[in-house]
C-alpha cells in the first residue's frame, strides 16, 4: 500500500463516541479553542496558536496536504456535542517496512475521558487491518504522564527512554517510546 492510497481520499473512521474525519475550513473555530491553549501545546512540538490567523494557516496547510496526498491528520469529532476537539494521525509512515508512528492532540476540556485512547485505538486498528502495518509506535516527553496513559491503554508497550532525543522550545528532552506489534494487537 502506498501513502497516496490512503491520503488521496482520507477515509472517515467511526467509534462509539467519535468520528475521525478530514479537517474542514468550518473547523477553524473549534481548532483554535484547543490549539491556542498553552497547556495543550505544552507537550507537543508546536507552539500555541496566538491568533485565529495562525489557526487558519494551520488548517490551510492541512487542506493542502490532503490535496497533495501526503500524510495529514484526522480531526477528532466528538459526537456528543458535535465539535472537533483534536487530531490524531500517523506522524510518519514507512510503507516499505510496514511501520508507522501515531500522534494526537486533544482539547484540554476533554482530557481524562478516554477520548484520546479511543481515537488512538481506532487508528491502530485501521493501521494494522487496512494498511497492513506490523508495528505502530508513539513517543511522548517523559513528563507527559497523560500521553503515557493513552499509549498504555491503547495496548502499547513501553520500550525505553530516548535520552535527549528532541530539541524544541529551547531545551533537549528525553522521550518515552511505546509500540504495539500486530501479534500483540487484539483487533
Amino acid at each position: 500500500m502506498r501513502i497516496e492510497d490512503i491520503y488521496e481520499n482520507l477515509p472517515q473512521l467511526e467509534t462509539e463516541r467519535l468520528i475521525l474525519r478530514k479537517i474542514r475550513r468550518e473547523d477553524i473555530d473549534d481548532i483554535h479553542i484547543y490549539a491556542s491553549n498553552p497547556e495543550v501545546s505544552k507537550y507537543v512540538f508546536w507552539e500555541a496558536h496566538e491568533t485565529r490567523a495562525a489557526t487558519e494557516e494551520y488548517v490551510k496547510r492541512i487542506l493542502s496536504l490532503y490535496k497533495e496526498r501526503k500524510i495529514a491528520p484526522w480531526g477528532i469529532h466528538y459526537k456528543e456535542d458535535n465539535k472537533l476537539i483534536g487530531t490524531v494521525d500517523f506522524v510518519s509512515w514507512q510503507p516499505q517496512h510496514k511501520t508507522a508512528e501515531i500522534g494526537y492532540a486533544l482539547s484540554m476540556e476533554y482530557w481524562g475521558r478516554g477520548i484520546a485512547t479511543e481515537a488512538a485505538k481506532e487508528l491502530i486498528r485501521y493501521g494494522m487491518n487496512e494498511m497492513e502495518l506490523v508495528r505502530i509506535q508513539a513517543k511522548a516527553l517523559v513528563t507527559n504522564k497523560g500521553s503515557e496513559r493513552v499509549m498504555e491503554k491503547a495496548g502499547m508497550k513501553f520500550e525505553g527512554i530516548l535520552r535527549k532525543f528532541i530539541y524544541f522550545k529551547g531545551v533537549h528532552h528525553d522521550v518515552k517510546m511505546y509500540s504495539i506489534i500486530k501479534e500483540d494487537a487484539s483487533l
